[in-house]
């Protein structure tokens, strides 16, 4: 996870956080979040850097789009993430 920047982080956590989301639904979900708006050609290349490590799967739900969802290896790096994070929050 240390190698992924605040964008493809908070990607994969929102991918997690969802059922199968398309790349629109992502769009609208982080737009809620960041100040500024995500553009398509921001998201998609992201979504494929995270499936590139390993860390989201991307299937079809239909010929136009694709849905995301988190692997194993993807929860094991948000667990590691929250693990480390806790040993600094909780002081």
């Amino acid at each position: 996870m240390y190698d992924l920047t605040r964008f493809q982080r908070d990607l994969l956590y929102t991918i997690a956080g969802m059922d199968k989301p398309h790349g629109l639904a992502l769009k609208d979900e982080l737009d809620t979040y960041y100040e500024s708006a995500i553009h398509h050609g921001r998201l998609y290349p992201n979504l494929d850097t995270l499936v590139d490590k390993g860390l989201v799967e991307k299937g079809s739900k239909d010929r136009r789009t694709n849905v995301y969802t988190i692997t194993k290896r993807g929860r094991r790096e948000i667990e590691a993430r929250r693990e480390w994070e806790a040993e600094y929050l909780e002081n």
